[in-house]
């Protein structure tokens, strides 16, 4: 019997082991059906773990690592899908009349696989519905890197904003500037230096803007870096997700940097919380770029900085990088054509870039030749000029919402480039172009200003070079202006300007019959084609040609809608030229410093005519009547010339029966001749309403100017005026040189808005204004508070500006030369105290200065910029043209003033809206000067 158990343990094993495998043949379809239930269980739960997975992914949350291989299990076990469809037919096949399968073995194998994929199936469902959660929330990425190339220009404003993040009175900086210079650009940097260095800001988060961005846009960008959930998010009003921002950032220390910012953003509305926050826990910034200044005013900014175009040296090394080395070294011509097509993109980084890219693989030295003349005719030929630079720039002209705005904006492209037009000049030509229509003189000329300063705010006008009524348009800019005015460059003829042609050939006369404006302007132009066909011709400039003599007869004959017409500065021409009495649409007509002899008697013709500029025209003829009856002109200007000359004695009687004339601006060559006119006399009366700018030069016996308040009021206590500050209400700019008499200026404590004033070589002069002015009070005297600039040179007597001290709150600019005795400044720790942006003079003259304190000496050093005796000095107010300085200096007395007069009334007794702007006098005078009497 001992033999027995081994074989029953045998046969056991045997059984259990065919048992096993004949349950895979004969339970197949049963094991198939559970597989398949399985396999649905599977997909819906691996369905679910997905949808979390999306919704932590939208939540900016990292996937569990668990969860990840799972799914790729699942993604597995799925794509094994036809083991079921070959059990099925497995299944299907049976012997003849019986249970069995044919196929044994086959069946045992299929089965074997059923069994191992529910194994793992069920083992996956297990782990997956364990899964408390799928993802968790990364640590927020404290910087996130910005994408950034080649810098070149931009270290200097770096390190000024970079000081700004370490003071705590700023909270809020300002980065503004015209389109394309760089103001992104140096936010990136700004951005990516904080990856690089340590600093103790716990967050910097960007976030990019536009036109369109609203408070919700930047809602959105900073939830997604904050990783505020959508259970705290979606469905939210404006203001409760402001709250939730609010909530989290109050917390940390963050910088945001907002980027093209057009428009003003509520950082409160957006849930930023108050800046600057003065405590150690939060020392937040904001950082923001602009196109507008006065996005900076807007946003409350503490800290604003333009971002200016790069210099040669910065600008060349930019174009050259971009153009690459192989294109450079291909010609040894090309690197200095490529100088010179550098200086035609006036440090404007995005025309450099643009330009640059465009060169790249030119490498001929005619392709570049070919390349400049384009660049100077038609940019916009250049690959990628018009959609990369020029619809760029065209943004901020967008903004603008203004039609009429936009419109004089355009009008500056008939100018010539780099050429510095000043402001007046230009208002009058718009009011020339009718774009202030309904409006007097006066209103128009406001107007006219306040868009100045709109476009000089957006950035697509600036300042002249140091003169402040001057203004030019950067290059670039013009080309774009130029490039609008043609219609985006689908009418090219739209508007022409030429330069420095010699003959005005046939091939461009046949383009004048589209042109709506044509500027001929330079000296080069000789000659004018005989009769052109201009029928849509409104503007037409011949200007500066001083090489042209003469006009053909019949070059005025087609042009029957010219509304402007600007002759000035064409010397040479000494005939009023045929055909324009005939130009019966033209309503502005400037002949001024040009030759000719004498005004046609067909001018009365021009019945439209509203501004008539005859300046510098000192032997101008004009025939009895002629003036009077232009009846719609209401800008009348003889301004530099002799307007009491023998041959124009009634001129002033028929200027004062034009009812609708606004402003007159005249000059007398002397006092005798002044004196002929009673009615004149008595505009003095009323100087102290209308006077804006005040000249006197070459006074070399004045020893005096006295103001008689009783008179010009003719009321019993003056002093109620001063106080009121009524008295020289308009008086802005005073210059005063060559006096050489002159004791003081005492009389401008009265003139409340003076904003310029230069006095120069009055050798004796000890003080401007007199020490028994304010001498009663400790008190800050209120005066020249709204000074902005004051020039002081060759006076070796002066000892004084005021002997107590001034608060000078508009102060911006203080130039002192050769004044060796000017021992003190009127200046203590709160003068000029945000405005002051820099003091002029020569080094041993500051350094010889006494100060009360030396703090106060510590608080200007800053501002002080050495400027030596032979350095010129730079006066505001001086007409300054393409390259050329031009002072007035011809004639004794000059003035000038803007009226209106009720017909019959005597010239100088205008109601209180009348407007004077200029008087000037040059030359000996008496010893005593009475501003306001006859």
């Amino acid at each position: 019997m001992d033999f027995v158990s081994p074989v029953l343990d045998v046969l056991t094993r045997l059984y259990a082991c065919t048992a096993k495998h004949a349950a895979n043949i004969f339970h197949l379809k049963q094991d198939l059906e559970f597989l398949r239930d399985r396999m649905v269980e599977l997909k819906n739960l691996s369905e679910d773990v997905k949808a979390r997975v999306e919704i932590a992914d939208q939540q900016n949350m990292r996937v569990r690592g668990e969860v990840i291989n799972w799914l790729s299990k699942v993604n597995f076990i799925e794509s094994r899908v036809g083991i079921l469809q070959q059990g099925g037919l497995e299944v299907e096949k049976k012997c003849l009349g019986s249970s069995c399968p044919k196929n044994f073995w086959s069946s045992f194998k299929l089965g074997k696989k059923v069994s191992g994929n529910t194994i793992t199936i069920v083992n996956l469902l297990g782990e997956g519905r364990n899964f408390d959660s799928v993802a968790y929330r990364a640590p927020i990425v404290r910087v996130d890197e910005m994408p950034i190339g080649h810098t070149v220009g931009l270290d200097w404003l770096y390190e000024k904003v970079c000081s700004c993040l370490t003071e705590d009175k700023v909270g809020i900086i300002g980065l503004y500037g015209t389109g394309g210079v760089g103001k992104t650009t140096l936010m990136k940097k700004i951005n990516n230096e904080f990856l690089k260095t340590k600093h103790q800001f716990g967050l910097v988060i960007w976030v990019s803007l536009s036109k369109q961005a609203s408070v919700r846009t930047a809602q959105e960008v900073i939830r997604n870096k904050l990783q505020i959930p959508d259970s705290m998010w979606q469905g939210r009003t404006e203001d409760e997700r402001a709250r939730e921002i609010f909530n989290i950032m109050k917390t940390k220390r963050f910088v945001l940097l907002l980027d093209d910012v057009w428009q003003r953003l509520d950082l409160s509305e957006i849930g930023v919380p108050p800046l600057p926050v003065l405590d150690d826990q939060n020392k937040s910034k904001v950082i923001i770029t602009t196109r507008f200044m006065r996005i900076c005013s807007d946003m409350e900014v503490q800290a604003t900085f333009k971002v200016n175009c790069l210099t040669r040296e910065e600008a060349l090394a930019l174009f050259l990088k971009k153009v690459g080395e192989d294109t450079l070294s291909s010609h040894p011509d090309i690197p200095n054509l490529a100088k010179a097509m550098t200086e035609r993109c006036q440090g404007l980084p995005l025309a450099l870039v643009t330009v640059g890219r465009a060169m790249a693989n030119r490498n001929t030295p005619q392709e570049w030749e070919q390349a400049i003349q384009e660049l100077e005719k038609n940019p916009s030929e250049i690959s990628g000029v018009e959609n990369q630079l020029f619809d760029v720039l065209k943004l901020s002209y967008d903004s603008i919402r203004d039609d009429i705005t936009k419109s004089c904006f355009l009008y500056l492209s008939v100018f010539p480039k780099e050429y510095e037009v000043r402001n007046d000049e230009l208002i009058e030509h718009w009011i020339g172009e009718g774009f202030f229509d309904g409006k007097d003189i006066y209103e128009a000329r406001r107007r006219g200003h306040k868009i100045i300063e709109d476009l000089k705010n957006a950035c697509l006008l600036e300042a002249g070079d140091g003169f402040k009524e001057c203004i030019k348009m950067h290059d670039v800019i013009h080309d774009m202006a130029l490039w609008i005015a043609q219609e985006c460059g689908n009418r090219m003829n739209k508007t022409l300007v030429c330069e420095s042609l010699r003959f005005v050939d046939t091939g461009r006369v046949t383009s004048w019959k589209e042109a709506e404006r044509i500027s001929l302007w330079g000296r080069n132009i000789e000659k004018l084609p005989e009769t052109p066909q201009c029928s849509n011709l409104q503007t037409l400039f011949v200007r500066e040609c001083t090489e042209l003599k003469t006009f053909p007869s019949g070059f005025f004959q087609f042009m029957p809608l010219i509304k402007v017409l600007n002759l000035s500065a064409t010397h040479r021409l000494t005939e009023f030229p045929a055909g324009i009495e005939r130009l019966i649409n033209l309503e502005y007509l400037n002949l001024s410093m040009t030759c000719i002899q004498q005004l046609p008697t067909e001018i009365i013709n021009l019945a439209k005519l509203r501004c008539l500029l005859l300046d510098s025209m000192h032997g101008l003829i004009i025939p009895p009547n002629l003036i009077s009856s232009l009846s719609w002109l209401q800008l009348f200007s003889m301004y530099d010339g002799d307007a009491l000359s023998t041959y124009r004695q009634a001129l002033l009687g028929e200027l004062e029966s034009i009812e609708l004339l606004d402003e007159l601006s005249l000059s007398f060559r002397s006092v005798e001749a002044l004196n002929r006119s009673t009615e004149l006399l008595q505009v003095t009366e009323v100087y102290e309403t209308y006077l804006e700018t005040l000249c006197l030069f070459n006074c070399l016996q004045l020893e005096d100017v006295r103001v008689n308040i009783e008179r010009a009021y003719d009321i019993p206590n003056p002093e109620l005026i001063l106080r009121n500050k009524q008295y020289f209400g308009k008086l802005r700019d005073v210059k005063i040189w060559s006096c050489p008499k002159l004791q003081n200026l005492t009389w401008l404590v009265h003139a409340a808005g003076l904003e310029s004033l230069s006095i120069q070589s009055c050798e004796s002069m000890k003080e401007v204004i007199s020490h028994d002015y304010g001498a009663s009070t400790s008190e800050h005297v209120r005066v020249f508070t709204r000074l902005t600039t004051i020039v002081l040179g060759g006076m070796p007597l002066l000892e004084s500006i005021y002997q107590g001290t001034l608060l000078f709150p508009a102060m911006e600019v203080m130039c002192v030369i050769n004044c060796p005795k000017l021992g003190r400044l009127p200046f203590d720790a709160n003068s000029a105290a945000k405005t002051l942006k820099k003091i002029e003079g020569d080094t041993n003259w500051w350094y010889g200065l006494q100060w009360e304190h030396e703090t106060i000496e510590l608080t200007f050093i800053k501002y002080f910029s050495p400027q030596y005796l032979a350095d010129a000095i730079h006066v505001s107010g001086i007409i300054w043209e393409k390259g050329n300085c031009r002072i007035l200096l011809e004639g004794l007395i000059s003035w000038q003033r803007k009226k209106r007069w009720k017909k019959g009334q005597p010239l100088g007794q205008g109601p209180k809206h009348s407007s004077g702007r200029e008087a000037k006098y040059w030359g000996p005078s008496p010893k005593q000067a009475w501003v306001f009497e006859a």
